[in-house]
Order: C-alpha cells, then sequence, then structure tokens
C-alpha cells in the first residue's frame, strides 16, 4: 500500500498551483503529474526534479481548484502498474544502473537449468558488449573495447559463470557512481534551492506576488522596505536609499528617486519604490544558480582528466599485453586473466567518486563547488584576494565616531540622536540606537512626533525648536544649516569613506557622527588560518579610497591592498598574478567583481552577491560565511591525498594480480573477483566522509 504523502502547496493563484515535495519519494512522486498534462481544463504542467516541484497551470472555468487537487491526489498517489521488464533488465547504461537489476543474474542463476543460465548470462553482458564494438568500429582502442574482449573471451571459452560475475563486478562498479552522483546533485540542489527572491507584480491597481523568475522587461514591480530589488530597472516614483554594494563595492547608502536606476539584487534600505524591469527577472535572481548542477558533471578537475587519459592510454597495452601471452603460451586461460585485470576501471571510477563526495561534502559545509577542477585549484592557490565591501565586511554600519560642537557633549549628542531614530528601523537608525545602548546611555523621550522624511533623514520638535538627523543634503541644503564647524572632521570621513550624519536644532549644528562598515568577526581568524595552509600572499582589493582600505587592511592583519579599483583594475590585477605563475582565489561578491572572479583561478562568491558575480563564480558560499573557506581548502586539500592515495592502491595491486595471471597464479575467474574487489574497495574508500580540523564552522556574526 502507498505510503501517506505529504505535499506542499507553494503557489496558489487563480489557474496557477505550485507543489512541493519535501523527501527524495515526495520528489519522485512529483514526476507522476506531468501524466494529467492531457487533462480537461489543464493548461500546463511543469516538472522541475532538481528544484523538487510541480507547476501546473490550469483554466478554472473549465476545472475547480478543489477538483483539480483531487485529480492531483489520485495521479501521484495511484501505485504504477508493475513493469515486467524491470527485473529483467541487466545492467542499464553508465547513466544509472539499477542496484536490483544488478543482483538479480546472480541471485537467479543456480534456480536456472543450464541453458537459460548461459542465455540470461549473454543478455547481462550484451551491452558491455555492444559499447566495445561501438569503440572498436570508431578506431578506438578504449575501455569498453577491454571489457568487451574479456567478456568476447569467456564466452569463447563458454565460462559463464566467470561471465556473469565480472558483469555484475563491473556493474556494481558503476552503480555505486551513479549513485553518488545524485547524492551528490541531491545535496547541492537543496543548498541552493532554499533561496529565491519575491516580487510584487503591479497590474492596474492590483499587485500579485509571483517568483522573480517570471519578471519580464516592461513589467512594474513594486519593492517595499526591507525588499531586495528583483530585476535591473528604472524607478518610475517613489524615493528610497539603496543599498547598492554588491554592485558599486560602496557601503553607502544611495538614494533613488524617479528616474534613476537601480540593479537586481539591491536592497531597499528606506522608502518605497515602484520600478519598470528592464530585464527579464530570469536573467538575474539567485535561482539562476541552480544551473551549476548542470555544470558541475561537465567540469573535471584536471588530475581526474588526466587519470581517465592515462586510463585509456593503458587499455591498448592491456589488449597487447593479452595477445602476446597468448601467442607465446597458447593458453586463453592466461590471456583472459590478463585481459580482466586493467587499472583503468579502478582508475576512471575511484577518481570522479572522491570528486563528487568531495562535492557533497563541501555542500554540506556551506559551499556549491561547480566542478572537481575548482577544488584542485582551491587546494593548490598560493594567493588569496579579497574584495571588501561585503566579503570581508558585514555591509552593516555602525558609529564609529561621534564629533559634538556648538557646546554639545558626546553623550547628550548620541542619547538625543538614539531618542530620534529608535522609531525607525532602517540600518543608520539601528547603529545609532545600538551604540547608545552599549554605552548604557538611556534616552527618555522629550520631543514631539517625529516625523520621517525619505532617503533624508528625521525631524521633530524640542522645547520649541525643529531638531534634524540626516544626510548633508538633507540639513545644509533643504534646511539650510550651517555645517562649517565640522568641515575638517568631514573631509577625514569622507577620505576614509564614512557614511555620516548631522544633529542640528533650532537651526545650529550640534554633532556630526561618522558610521562605517565593521569587519566580519571571523575575518581576521580566516585570514590567519589560511595563512597557517600555506597561503603566501593575502591580497585586498577595493572600490574605497586608500584610507579606508588602509585602516581596514591594519585590522584584518592584511598587509598587501589595492584601493579605489575600478572592475578593470581587478581584472586585470588577477590576470597579473596569474602571469607571474601564481594560483589566485579571488573572493568577491559585487558587480564589480565578475570578471575578477572569472579571471581567477578559482572565485568564490558570497550568497548575497550579486547575480553576475554568482554566475561568474566557481564556488558560492551559501551560508555567507568567511570561516567555509578555510574548511574547503581543508576538504580540497584532503581531496587529491585522496586520489593520489587511492591511485598508488590500485596501481599496486593490479600490478599484482597482472604478474599472477601472466604466470598463471590465478584462474581468470579469481583474477576478475580480485580485480572487481580491489575496484569495489577503493570506491567505497573514495566515498568515505572527508576528516576536516575542528574549526569554527559557524562564528558569531555569521548568516544562515
Amino acid at each position: 500500500m502507498m505510503k501517506p504523502v505529504s505535499l506542499a502547496i507553494v503557489h496558489d493563484l487563480p489557474g496557477r498551483l505550485r507543489l512541493r515535495g519535501g523527501s527524495t519519494r515526495e520528489a519522485t512522486l512529483l514526476s507522476r503529474g506531468v501524466s494529467l498534462q492531457t487533462h480537461a481544463g489543464v493548461l500546463a504542467i511543469h516538472h522541475s526534479p532538481v528544484g523538487r516541484s510541480l507547476l501546473v497551470l490550469y483554466d478554472p472555468a473549465v476545472i475547480g481548484r478543489s477538483d483539480l487537487l483531487l485529480v492531483l491526489y489520485d495521479a501521484l498517489t495511484r501505485e504504477p502498474a508493475p513493469d515486467a521488464t524491470a527485473l529483467s533488465a541487466p545492467v542499464q547504461d553508465r547513466g544509472g544502473p539499477s542496484l536490483l537489476g544488478l543482483m538479480f543474474p546472480l541471485a537467479l542463476r543456480p534456480l536456472l537449468p543450464m541453458g537459460l543460465r548461459q542465455i540470461v548470462a549473454f543478455k547481462t553482458a550484451w551491452p558491455r558488449l555492444r559499447r566495445g564494438l561501438v569503440s572498436l568500429a570508431r578506431g578506438l582502442l578504449d575501455i569498453d573495447v577491454l571489457d568487451a574482449a574479456a567478456i568476447a573471451l569467456c564466452i569463447v571459452r563458454r565460462d559463464f559463470r566467470t561471465l556473469t560475475t565480472i558483469t555484475v563486478l563491473l556493474g556494481l562498479g558503476e552503480f555505486l557512481e551513479s549513485w553518488t552522483r545524485k547524492r551528490s546533485e541531491a545535496s547541492l540542489a537543496d543548498s541552493l534551492a532554499r533561496h529565491s527572491i519575491r516580487a510584487s507584480l503591479r497590474q492596474g491597481d492590483t499587485e500579485r506576488q509571483v517568483d522573480a523568475s517570471a519578471l519580464r522587461a516592461g513589467d512594474m514591480v513594486v519593492v517595499r522596505q526591507g525588499s531586495f530589488i528583483p530585476a535591473d530597472g528604472v524607478v518610475m516614483s517613489g524615493e528610497g536609499l539603496v543599498d547598492q554594494s554588491l554592485m558599486s563595492g560602496e557601503a553607502k547608502l544611495q538614494e533613488k528617486r524617479a528616474g534613476t536606476a537601480v540593479f537586481a539584487g539591491s536592497l531597499l534600505e528606506e522608502g518605497e519604490l515602484l520600478i519598470q524591469a528592464t530585464e527579464d527577472g530570469d536573467k538575474t535572481v539567485w535561482r539562476r544558480t541552480m544551473l551549476l548542477l548542470h555544470d558541475a558533471e561537465q567540469r573535471k578537475a584536471s588530475i581526474q582528466g588526466q587519470a581517465e587519459q592515462l586510463a585509456s592510454r593503458l587499455a591498448p597495452f592491456s589488449l597487447l599485453l593479452a595477445a602476446l601471452v597468448f601467442l607465446v603460451t597458447g593458453d586463453p586461460r592466461r590471456a583472459a586473466s590478463v585481459l580482466l585485470v586493467d587499472y583503468s576501471c579502478a582508475i576512471k571510477l575511484a577518481t570522479p567518486l572522491a570528486i563528487l563526495a568531495a562535492m557533497r561534502q563541501a555542500a554540506s559545509l556551506g559551499a556549491a563547488v561547480r566542478g572537481g577542477r575548482h577544488l584542485e585549484d582551491l587546494a593548490k592557490a598560493d594567493v588569496f584576494v579579497f574584495d571588501k565591501t561585503g566579503t570581508l565586511t558585514m555591509a552593516a554600519p555602525t558609529v564609529r565616531e561621534i564629533v559634538p560642537c556648538n557646546g554639545w557633549s558626546r553623550d547628550e549628542a548620541l542619547r538625543l540622536a538614539a531618542c530620534l531614530e529608535e522609531h525607525f528601523p532602517h540600518p543608520v537608525a539601528k547603529a545609532v540606537v545600538r551604540q547608545a545602548a552599549s554605552e548604557g546611555l538611556e534616552h527618555a523621550e522629550r520631543h514631539a512626533t517625529v516625523e520621517y522624511v525619505t532617503a533624508h533623514g528625521v525631524a521633530s520638535c524640542l522645547e520649541g525648536s525643529r531638531v534634524l538627523l540626516g544626510s548633508r543634503h538633507f540639513v545644509e541644503e533643504d534646511e539650510g544649516v550651517d555645517i562649517s564647524p565640522l568641515e575638517g572632521h568631514v573631509v577625514r570621513w569622507n577620505d576614509q569613506g564614512h557614511t555620516i550624519l548631522y544633529l542640528t536644532m533650532g537651526g545650529e549644528l550640534l554633532a556630526g557622527f561618522a558610521l562605517d562598515d565593521p569587519p566580519r568577526p571571523e575575518a581576521a581568524q580566516v585570514i590567519a588560518a589560511l595563512r597557517g595552509m600555506g597561503v603566501r600572499r593575502v591580497i585586498m582589493l577595493t572600490g574605497d579610497l586608500d584610507g579606508m582600505a588602509e585602516r581596514m587592511a591594519r585590522e584584518l592583519g592584511i598587509t598587501e591592498w589595492v584601493a579605489q579599483a575600478l572592475p578593470d583594475d581587478k581584472f586585470r590585477f588577477i590576470g597579473e598574478l596569474k602571469r607571474e605563475g601564481h594560483v589566485v582565489a579571488m573572493v568577491g561578491d559585487g558587480l564589480n567583481d565578475a570578471a575578477a572572479l572569472a579571471e581567477a583561478s578559482v572565485g568564490c562568491c558570497m550568497r548575497r552577491g550579486a547575480d553576475m558575480a554568482r554566475d561568474a563564480a566557481d564556488i558560492v558560499l551559501t551560508h555567507n560565511e568567511l570561516m567555509t573557506l578555510p574548511l574547503l581548502r581543508s576538504l580540497a586539500t584532503a581531496t587529491l591525498s585522496r586520489v593520489q592515495s587511492n591511485f598508488a592502491c590500485i596501481v599496486g595491486a593490479n600490478t599484482l594480480l597482472l604478474l599472477g595471471g601472466l604466470f598463471g597464479v590465478t584462474s581468470p575467474a579469481l583474477g576478475a573477483f580480485l580485480h572487481n574487489s580491489t575496484t569495489v574497495a577503493v570506491a567505497v574508500n573514495a566515498l568515505r566522509p572527508y576528516t576536516l580540523p575542528a574549526l569554527a564552522a559557524n562564528p558569531v556574526g555569521g548568516e544562515r
């Protein structure tokens, strides 16, 4: 009987319904919903195996929501008709043999008469024999030809017991590889599928929530305070402060009003904007990184490619050696022993398994890796280059300095500013309130109602005087307050890249507040850990001014930095390092980092980075924590070590078996059994979890 099914309705609008399964079993059941494509009223059905979802588009005038749910439940929970060919299927193609199909010939063999045993053995071996013939017809002498030659020799000698054993054991190795690949993809999919961006699409006087990937150029979207901007576009109305540090590398909030451009992935910190999209949403949302899963299988580490090339080059020598043995000894058993013991099978199996196991473990650590080649580059990297804003820093302001003037004390200014700002949730306001709380300053309300002026600041009234706290544009240009008493400090703060607030009362300047973007709590520890792992140079690249860059580098223990670097400068700098012979790892998050990430030997991007940066990166830190980097570096080093140790084990064990076959010590059946047992053992070893050093994987301040 079918077990109960628990599927979640994650999207429900008239004419549109999306279901998602939590478990692997439920995600598999969703695929049955495609059978309703021709049902009356159903317009289209889209099944996403990676996203574990089923999207149904239907006509409410033909089939109601309740009826549709009943039809869906029936289709998803109905037991499929038994497939009579499923059990008799031997080893499937390389895409994924079934374990039942592999073991069935061995389990069935003792129960069958001799003639039927031979038929089953031949049918089981036929796919491999056919692949070898195809390779031979193409002029290739590869592992498929080697396997096919061994199988053909068993058939000629009528040794069907050995034939069955060989076929099943070879298939078992392929099954393990396929199983690991699927597990790796599932882990990566789980880590990436959690993140998506929703958009408020305005159509006339109505609004509806849609996935940002559904937006098209020309659509009007409403973005409210605290929301991500879902697509590139132009502000049509409204005012707001936008954090676009992911694109420009600037920590300062940017004022946006009608006619100004905004970028996908920016965060609206204050205000409300009506935006007309200029690009389709599916070109900019985070979910597009799901495509990395499809790239991973096509991007192999160079060490893996070299191992497979070596394996393919060994196949002709094995064939030649077997032919020589037969010509010299005239003994087909010894020739079969040579054919059945080869290096390539285990080499081609163990290396990708070790890399796929590492990719799966990397996903659990908080990193989506596009392919094994990037793990190798990360292990060999001797230079790490970091962007500053949003990478080494939190991209969240804190109060750095307060300078009072005109007879006011620092505590009085901070107390009054916190009293005004505590009414508002934006990051700058929170920074002022946190500073007052950390200093134990109580701020009883003595002012009138606070008025918030979007993208400018706050205004109120205290003891009959107008009180302002906000930007220079607000207090000097709009309100006419003289800020010259702080001019010297303002010049220094601007040079260091600080955000500046001005506090005034009755038209007189009371104090200036300098805010900056603090480093991540784990940043200094990460840099020290990387140096301890053999990284020769750690460099900071930033678009900020020299003063800010120097101060941040000093705090983090970085001795090399480049300030005021434009995207082209970053790209050229990475290229120069590579031409000097360095293996370069670049870590960034902004649109201005995208070219450098692509140019680096291995590019790493923070999860909340710009879309283009994530697409250009080879590794995405899905937990947004820098501490993942040294853990990932250790994992990459351990992966290379395991690949090399497996290679040594394969060569040693198979050389002994080959000598045994040459001198007649091992029979073909025993040789095949020992060879394939060694292959399976190496594969199991490749699947073991990697042991990593005890680093703080989730330090205080990390974001999940």
